[in-house]
């Protein structure tokens, strides 16, 4: 029976070199059906006339490639400190990241892969929230004992300092 040494998986789309016609014991033959790099296929070689051998088989698995994949990134504010994104997936792929981090506006990064995963590039967006313009209001001037009103817009939680003599200091 010819051997052979086994050809590792490839990614679809991989250059698959063509195999060989004399096998590591010394029978030559051919092979078939035709080399295909787009899907798992069993190849059966077939000796030649007056050889003293059987046909044998040997399979290429041919892999789909995998979307590496990412913990999602929390959005910040303008100006907030971003770490650096992970340059390995949470599935075990590594590659590089483009653009360059932008911690001013909302951008969508692409993952490549190293060369040779059998990965495809992955997208991610951070989220960058502009700054709230907060209006503190008008100044309000009292006379001592007199009541008067505060108020504040353009933010989703408020909180007055001092807070002595002011009845709640968390609202607009």
């Amino acid at each position: 029976t010819p051997t052979f040494n086994p050809v590792a998986a490839i990614c679809v789309g991989d250059v698959l070199s063509p195999l060989p016609t004399t096998s590591t014991n010394g029978f030559s033959g051919t092979w078939s059906p035709a080399l295909d790099n787009t899907v798992t296929t069993t190849y059966t070689f077939t000796p030649n006339n007056g050889e003293c051998a059987t046909s044998t088989t040997l399979t290429i698995t041919v892999n789909n490639p995998v979307v590496p994949t990412f913990n999602a990134v929390n959005p910040i504010c303008a100006g907030d400190f971003l770490n650096p994104l992970p340059t390995t997936s949470t599935n075990g792929f590594t590659g590089t990241w483009i653009p360059a981090l932008n911690n001013l506006i909302t951008t969508t990064y692409m993952f490549t892969p190293t060369l040779g995963s059998c990965a495809t590039v992955a997208i991610a967006t951070v989220t960058v929230n502009p700054l709230p313009i907060v209006d503190a209001g008008s100044d309000v001037e009292l006379c001592i004992g007199a009541s008067g009103q505060l108020s504040a817009s353009g933010a989703i939680a408020y909180s007055w300092t001092p807070t002595t003599n002011i009845n709640n200091p968390s609202i607009a």
